[in-house]
Parts: C-alpha cells; sequence; structure tokens
C-alpha cells in the first residue's frame, strides 16, 4: 500500500495562535507542516476520516454511560474562506448523529432581546457530540466593531466576557476548538469571480459581499484584535492558512483528531455477562 503523507509537525502545534499572534505575518498560502501537495493532501484527508470517525464514535458512546464531554468546533472566516467545505468534508465524514451543527445568521429580533450569548449558549452541544458553529458569539466583536454597530467600551467587555463563557464550557466538559480559516484578499477575489462565471455557482454569490470585502482591512484588525483578547489555554484559537482549500481541510481534520485523543476515549464496557448473551443468541 502507498504510504500516506503526514504532518511533520502537527497543526495543534504549528498553528496554536496565542495573545502575541501576528496575521500579517502568517501567509495564507502557506502549508505548515505539511510537505506533501494537492494530491498528498486528498491522500491524506482520505486517511484521516477513519481515525476521527472512531474517536467521534467513542466520544458518542461515551455518552451513552453517562459521560457529559463534548467538542465545540467553532469556524470565522471572510466570505468564501471554505468554512462549507470544512463542514462537508470534514465533519460530514462522521456519524451525522454525534454532529449538532449551527450557522449563526444575523440575530432575529428575539435575540437582540437577549445577551449576545443566549442564543449560543441555545446551540451548544449536548453530552458526546461534536458542535460546530459556523460563525458564532465573535460576530459580535468582529462585525459590530468593523461596522460600528455597538460601542467600543461594550466590545471590550463582550471580549471579558466571552473568555469567562468559554472558560466555562471548558470546566464543564466540552472541549473548544477556534480555528480562523486565513484567507488572502487575492484569493477571495479569485472565489467570487469563479462564482460569477459558473452559473452553478451563482446561488453562492451574494453582492453583499464586495461591501463587506471593501472593509478588509477593517476585519483583519478586527480579527487581530479577537483572536489577541480570546485565545486562551482554554480555548485557544488556531489560525489555519485557507489558500489552499485541501489543506485547510487537513488540518482542521487534525485538529479535531487531536482535541478528541487529548480526551483518552475508551469503549464503554459492556454492563452484562457478554459470555452469557453469546449463548443466549446461539440458542435463539
Amino acid at each position: 500500500m502507498p504510504v500516506v503523507p503526514d504532518f511533520s509537525v502537527s497543526p495543534t502545534q504549528s498553528l496554536l495562535a496565542g495573545p502575541d499572534v501576528d496575521l500579517r505575518q502568517i501567509d495564507p498560502s502557506s502549508t505548515p507542516g505539511f510537505e506533501g501537495g494537492k494530491e498528498a493532501g486528498k491522500a491524506r484527508l482520505a486517511a484521516g476520516k477513519e481515525v476521527l470517525s472512531e474517536l467521534q464514535e467513542k466520544l458518542f458512546a461515551e455518552s451513552r454511560f453517562g459521560s457529559d464531554i463534548s467538542v465545540l468546533l467553532i469556524l470565522q472566516a471572510m466570505d468564501t474562506a471554505g468554512k462549507g467545505g470544512i463542514v462537508r468534508h470534514v465533519v460530514g465524514a462522521v456519524d451525522p448523529q454525534g454532529v449538532q451543527h449551527h450557522a449563526f445568521k444575523a440575530p432575529t429580533e428575539e435575540e437582540k432581546r437577549h445577551d449576545f450569548l443566549w442564543r449560543v449558549r441555545r446551540e451548544l452541544p449536548g453530552p458526546g457530540m461534536i458542535g460546530v458553529f459556523d460563525r458564532s458569539h465573535y460576530e459580535d466583536v468582529l462585525i459590530h466593531r468593523v461596522r460600528k454597530l455597538t460601542e467600543p467600551e461594550v466590545i471590550e467587555e463582550r471580549y471579558g466576557a466571552i473568555r469567562e463563557f468559554e472558560a466555562g464550557l471548558a470546566g464543564a466538559g466540552t472541549r473548544v476548538v477556534k480555528v480562523m480559516l486565513h484567507l488572502s484578499k487575492e484569493e477571495q477575489k479569485n472565489r467570487l469571480t469563479e462564482r460569477l462565471e459558473r452559473k452553478d455557482k451563482h446561488w453562492k454569490y451574494n453582492p453583499g459581499d464586495l461591501a463587506e470585502r471593501a472593509l478588509w482591512d477593517e476585519y483583519q484588525q478586527a480579527y487581530q484584535i479577537a483572536i489577541e483578547r480570546t485565545s486562551t489555554p482554554d480555548a485557544p484559537w488556531f489560525v489555519v492558512p485557507a489558500d489552499r482549500k485541501w489543506y485547510a481541510r487537513i488540518a482542521v481534520q487534525q485538529l479535531l483528531t487531536d482535541a478528541l485523543a487529548a480526551m483518552q476515549l475508551s469503549w464503554p464496557k459492556a454492563d452484562f455477562d457478554v459470555e452469557a448473551e453469546k449463548e443466549r443468541l446461539a440458542a435463539s
């Protein structure tokens, strides 16, 4: 069998973004820790599905015997960065009954009447689940900072609220994995162009994307500040170069795999006499 390329350094180490991160120094087209190209990346993604799937099944199985632990994957990015592809090609490889996926849109009138974390709490993963947030509570410090929808002092307070909220999740047994898909402005233009040139991609194009694109530098600064303020040992940020979709997918797959592996999952022991059940089954 052909040898499947692996990471020389796990993304859990190479992509970890601490408070001193500088997004300007991270090349969105780079492939940290992985020396192969696109085809090698595809092979790595395929090979990693079985490992991730088994770990997810163990997580789910443990919850049926009283475990409260879970995983929350938070995906944040500029438009076209590939969040949907991560959901389909990485998370989509595991048993769907063990996944809770939620895409946060603009808040409803009801949600606006509550604290900004209210609607987030309602979508948290239950025991044994992998929760996936396609955008999240970070919209309330990213868009709100860029679009000046909220007073600066309130946004500063939200960073603290987020740190406290995520520390509470970790303390309750939810492992939080926060991913920023780091896309270049040039690659976003290429992807938007493709959406306009292909009829089967028109449905993905939103004219409003150009209004957000015009504020590219402001959004990069907002991400920089958010990561600086909220990357903690309990809920670290990972900046994943996203110009190469295949790399972003294998990187997030490995981040999830590492997070689950660190939980030291195991198959629950049977609460019945296995040998006796074998005899009963044989006699049936």
